[in-house]
């Protein structure tokens, strides 16, 4: 391995547990409607694992309220069945025709809790980055200590490694302040 696919290994690394921190903050309710509190819930359909809007329109006709409508009637049990197992905290009303799902409003105490989560998600995608950094200085320092690259070289590398997990952590850092504003309104 290279110095370039070392640093390009790291980075790619670095952006994916970004993008997995965002798509755990995406699950987190925050009192108001979106559609994306159900991307984590699949469904089966003729022997497949989906996701619900692979197999139903999503609307939010209302801040407070998500309404599924199946493009099969057979699958109202099937998607009520998994949102209850997804445990979300919610409460789906199938009426045989679509399936409506009140969003209650969080209590201050079940604010904080969820901001708490958001600190412990955002805590453990900055220890991933802070890891892959560390894989990458490590396999550096190796090609330094086996005459690949020069000490000053080595300096360079070290720097930039350095400066791509100071984006990375500004950017996780970035989403759990929005987020934690989002939870925070009432």
């Amino acid at each position: 391995m290279d110095v370039k696919e070392i640093k390009k290994d790291a980075k790619t690394r670095m952006s994916k547990s970004v993008e997995s921190f965002h798509n755990e903050l995406h699950k987190i309710r925050t009192g108001r409607a979106t559609p994306g509190l159900l991307d984590g819930v699949r469904v089966e359909y003729y022997g497949q694992r989906v996701p619900i809007n692979q197999v139903a329109t999503i609307t939010v006709p209302e801040p407070r309220l998500i309404m599924i409508q199946p493009w099969e009637k057979k699958m109202l049990a099937e998607i009520e069945k998994e949102i209850m197992k997804e445990d979300l905290g919610l409460n789906p009303n199938n009426d045989g025709q679509v399936i409506r799902l009140p969003i209650p409003q969080l209590s201050e105490e079940r604010r904080k809790d969820l901001v708490k989560l958001v600190h412990k998600f955002a805590e453990e995608a900055r220890i991933a980055i802070r890891n892959i950094r560390r894989d990458a200085n490590d396999q550096l320092k190796k090609m330094e200590k086996d005459n690949q690259i020069s000490e000053d070289e080595l300096s360079v590398e070290l720097d930039e490694i350095q400066k791509e997990t100071d984006d990375h952590i500004k950017e996780i850092d970035e989403f759990m302040e929005a987020k934690e504003e989002e939870i925070m309104q009432v």
